[in-house]
C-alpha cells in the first residue's frame, strides 16, 4: 500500500482558508480509487494539554494501492488543484512518497509535467501493476 503525504499552501491564506482548501482537495481525491484520504496529525500535543490530537492544517495522507497508475491519478488531481489557484494566487504543493519529495509551485506546465514524470517513474520499480 502506498502512502503519499501532501502538504498544501496558498499565499496569503489563513488557517481557515487552508482548512477549506484541504477539504476541497480531500473530496476530489476521495473520488479516485484510493483507500483513504485523512488529515495528518500535527504531532504530539504540548505537555499539560488534553489528549486531543491536533491536525496539521493543509496536510493530507493519501493511502492507495501501490500501482503506477494510482500514483499518476493522485498526482494528476493534485496538479489540477494547483493550477486552479488563479491569477496572483501562489499555491504550493509538497508531495512525499517513500521518503522521496516533490515540491511544485510556480513552474511552467512543461516543467511540472517533467518533474511529475520523474517523481512517478522513480516509484515504478517499487510498485506493482
Amino acid at each position: 500500500m502506498g502512502e503519499l503525504r501532501v502538504q498544501l499552501a496558498e499565499s496569503g491564506a489563513d488557517a481557515e482558508r487552508l482548512d477549506q482548501l484541504t477539504g476541497y482537495l480531500r473530496q476530489e481525491l476521495l473520488e479516485l480509487d484510493v483507500d483513504d484520504v485523512t488529515a495528518l496529525p500535527a504531532g504530539e500535543p504540548p505537555p499539560g494539554t488534553r489528549g486531543i490530537e491536533a491536525l496539521a492544517i493543509g496536510s493530507l495522507l493519501v493511502t492507495f494501492a501501490e500501482t503506477t497508475q494510482g500514483v499518476r491519478k493522485v498526482v494528476s488531481v493534485i496538479r489540477s488543484w494547483l493550477a486552479r489557484g488563479g491569477d496572483g494566487v501562489k499555491r504550493t504543493i509538497r508531495l512525499e512518497l517513500d521518503g522521496d519529495v516533490l515540491e511544485l509551485s510556480e513552474v511552467s506546465a512543461t516543467e511540472q509535467t517533467r518533474l511529475i514524470e520523474l517523481f512517478v517513474t522513480r516509484h515504478e520499480g517499487s510498485t506493482e501493476e
